[in-house]
């Protein structure tokens, strides 16, 4: 048994625990949507919790922030105005607009505790928040969506929790049916979708909801997230358009660093497992 020097999150429909030891808690607060916490860790940097979930370590972030961005970005063909929904932690923010060609790149999160506790403790992270492209908003993100004039945005990226509590309406075929309608000609929505290993069921839902909302291309990108349940999760991709074709070129010729993606790695996390093929191919 393990003693209060560890963070632990217990999956319990899984019979899983990932735990992280730490030196200390830096931060608590129940902020008006969720209970945020703040951890020092012995390996992983500090660590953001929310509603007792691992959220954001700084050690393995970038698995999960370029896999959101980079491999959407590089598989439309002139993406200019970017939303991330959710996002708050500016991760992903940061990473889209390493791109010289994104135009504008709108996050919007709900909560702004969530980016006013990223900027104490990942700096890093919020590097590209005075961006003079980037726009921070704290509204409903559904909402924003559904109020949006239709073609007005080329890529849309769901940074979002669990499919519960405030992030549940981001999983349902009316949000993707507004998604579609905001897109532009080729546009794409990409969504964080848990891991194939343990939630093969959300996986499954969101791609019928997915469909419902008008969409029928889709991929899924398989990456390792060392602090989510399983250690290995995904990002499934819907497009407008076809999806199969990436800018290979582009992605190969990047003009800015990278720790994981590069275009190998991009078409390596296509790659589908048997057990995947035998549901979605």
């Amino acid at each position: 048994m393990l003693d209060d020097q560890w963070f632990s999150e217990a999956q319990e429909p899984s019979g899983t625990a990932f735990s992280l030891k730490i030196k200390r808690k830096l931060h608590e607060e129940q902020s008006e949507f969720q209970f945020l916490e703040i951890y020092e860790t012995e390996q992983f940097g500090n660590l953001m919790v929310i509603d007792g979930c691992t959220m954001v370590s700084t050690r393995d972030n970038f698995f999960y922030h370029e896999m959101m961005s980079h491999p959407v970005l590089y598989t439309h063909p002139n993406p200019k105005r970017v939303w991330i929904i959710g996002g708050g932690d500016c991760g992903t923010l940061r990473e889209v607009l390493k791109h010289p060609g994104v135009e504008q790149a709108v996050q919007i999160d709900i909560d702004e505790r969530v980016t006013r506790l990223a900027e104490i403790y990942f700096p890093e992270l919020c590097e590209s928040n005075n961006d003079p492209r980037a726009d921070l908003k704290f509204i409903d993100g559904i909402k924003w969506v559904k109020d949006a004039a239709p073609a007005s945005v080329d890529i849309i990226i769901v940074d979002s929790t669990d499919p519960v509590g405030p992030a549940e309406g981001l999983f349902c075929a009316d949000f993707y049916k507004d998604c579609f309608r905001a897109l532009s000609e080729n546009g794409i929505v990409v969504q964080q979708s848990e891991s194939a290993l343990l939630h093969m069921k959300i996986l499954r839902e969101m791609r019928e909801e997915m469909r419902a909302g008008g969409f029928a291309n889709f991929q899924t990108l398989f990456f390792p997230q060392c602090i989510y349940p399983s250690g290995w999760w995904s990002a499934t991709m819907a497009g407008k358009g076809d999806l199969t074709q990436f800018r290979a070129a582009d992605a190969a010729s990047k003009s800015f660093d990278t720790l994981y993606y590069n275009s190998d790695i991009h078409n390596a996390s296509l790659a589908m497992p048997e057990f995947f093929k035998k549901v979605f191919a």
